[in-house]
């Protein structure tokens, strides 16, 4: 529905220059996949930028990456203790990755991965087996005691009702993300054509804000669960 509302994609239109289509003339790419490359290939450039020339006293880019890179850091480590140091390199990858490509909704021609579900549900299923790993990982066979309940006695009832919840996660994480994000993109499309520059350049600010919350939910809830994988059964 939102591609039917976008007037332009411009890389799907690059794409079309170079040949690169199906009988009807549709790009043989996805444009959440080729959206994804662009932001993946932008973060590569940056991470260069602020690491070819490293200095003792940080400026521009490297500055700027150090600041974000620390306080995310100190966030995970604050919550889920020294372990945090493990798994966080994969969280801050998560938040970036997904905050940029909220963002690219926002720019004239582009698009938001994120609201595509496809993107959404490869994201949320690599969290569910990544924090199950590292509770196998952590406890052996042990772990199957987070699914077992306090007591012994309680085992039958909570086993099913644990694995109904934990595979309802990576359905929580690729629906929130997805309507959040694809209900932004309607909204503003809706609002560019009543009122093209009026009615959508104040919103710019607020869905900015809302592209923020919604990484930082999908982060905050990954690292919640990897933190529930390192601790002990009880």
């Amino acid at each position: 529905m939102a591609e039917g509302l976008h007037p332009i994609f411009l890389l799907e239109e690059a794409v079309k220059m170079i040949g690169l289509v199906d009988a009807h003339g549709h790009s043989l790419i996805p444009n959440n996949v080729l959206y994804s490359w662009a932001v993946m290939g932008i973060l590569i450039f940056f991470g260069w930028l602020a690491t070819k020339n490293i200095s003792m006293v940080p400026k521009g880019a490297q500055n700027f990456f150090e600041f974000l890179i620390g306080s995310l850091e100190d966030f995970v480590v604050t919550n889920m203790g020294e372990d945090g140091r493990k798994v966080f390199p994969v969280l801050a990858t998560l938040f970036i990755y997904i905050f940029c490509c909220n963002v690219s909704g926002l720019i004239p021609g582009g698009d938001s991965p994120t609201a595509n579900i496809n993107t959404n549900a490869s994201m949320a299923i690599f969290v569910f087996l990544y924090y199950n790993y590292w509770g196998i990982r952590r406890h052996g066979i042990k772990y199957i005691k987070h699914f077992m309940g306090p007591y012994w006695w309680l085992a039958p009832i909570m086993f099913p009702i644990e694995i109904v919840s934990h595979l309802a996660r990576p359905l929580s994480l690729t629906l929130r993300l997805f309507g959040n994000i694809m209900g932004e993109d309607i909204v503003l499309a809706l609002l560019f054509i009543l009122a093209p520059v009026v009615s959508t350049l104040p919103m710019y600010f607020l869905f900015l804000l809302a592209d923020f919350i919604q990484a930082f939910v999908f982060f905050m809830l990954s690292m919640l669960y990897l933190k529930g994988a390192f601790e002990e059964a009880h």
